[in-house]
């Protein structure tokens, strides 16, 4: 039976867990932080009998390894693929909507500090981590596939162009997890792993939106007419977490050696949007 751990309960996290349990030849986990922050994984373990819930800090190393002993007793000891898919997210920071020569002048210097250590701290140390603790599992695994997902706000061949200068953090940090994939992908290439940076696309993942500020309103405003400027077919209306995980997994399961350490789009391209 195909194994997967997939770390993040939420929005995308939620729905690779909904899809892959479907199948009930998987066995599936989902790695959260705290289980009762999230009923709706309760709820799914709740209905399926191949999956399963732990509660682990993707940067809580002891908890991590603590993790990977209960998954080692739920699999008899394999992993096939590990999804690392938590992750800080733009606005969930307090600095995303401004530029870092902001800081400077207008804004609190602290802000940007912070802003940048806590998400190297998730985005880059969590997954990480994450892949250090599982990878006695996966080294017994059958596929040895580590799936990271990424951004095309990580890309300096799009932000460039598309002249995106807000999140500063959020981008800084996906471009620092591409490099670690890529690492990971040399490291560990002659024992038949392949690792993968994949991002998702412009997923919704909030749901109702009619009570966004004005400024957050602004600021998304700011970057779409950016993304446009690379993409002028594109909308600005996102994917359905459903949709995008679709994709992903049709790409997942169908990796092949040569793409290991690549950093592609839902797409299977270098178009983000």
């Amino acid at each position: 039976m195909p194994s997967y751990v997939v770390t993040g309960g939420r929005g995308i996290g939620y729905e690779f867990i909904n899809q892959l349990s479907r199948n009930p030849d998987n066995i599936v986990i989902s790695l959260v932080r705290k289980l009762s922050n999230v009923p709706q994984v309760q709820s799914l373990v709740a209905e399926r009998k191949n999956l399963f819930a732990l509660e682990a800090d993707i940067v809580d190393l002891p908890a991590l390894k603590r993790a990977a002993e209960e998954v080692y007793k739920i699999t008899g000891g394999t992993l096939d693929v590990l999804i690392n898919n938590a992750a800080l997210v733009d606005s969930a920071q307090q600095g995303w909507m401004h530029p870092l020569d902001y800081y400077s002048e207008k804004g609190d210097p602290q802000t940007i500090v912070h802003d940048l250590k806590e998400a190297f701290d998730v985005n880059v140390v969590g997954p990480i981590l994450t892949t250090n603790a599982f990878l006695p599992l996966l080294r017994a695994g059958s596929t040895k596939k580590v799936i990271t997902l990424s951004s095309g706000m990580g890309d300096l061949d799009f932000i460039l162009p598309a002249e995106q200068d807000l999140s500063p953090a959020y981008a800084i940090s996906k471009a620092a997890v591409n490099m670690a994939v890529a690492k990971f992908a040399v490291s560990l290439k002659d024992e038949g792993f392949i690792f993968l940076a994949i991002s998702p696309g412009l997923v919704d993942t909030a749901g109702d939106s009619s009570d966004i500020p004005d400024e957050v309103r602004n600021a998304y405003a700011k970057m779409l007419k950016g993304f446009q400027k690379v993409a002028p077919h594109f909308e600005g209306k996102p994917s359905s977490p459903e949709e995008s995980v679709t994709s992903m997994l049709a790409i997942i399961d169908t990796l092949k050696p040569e793409e290991n350490g690549a950093f592609i789009s839902h797409l299977r391209n270098r178009n983000w949007l």
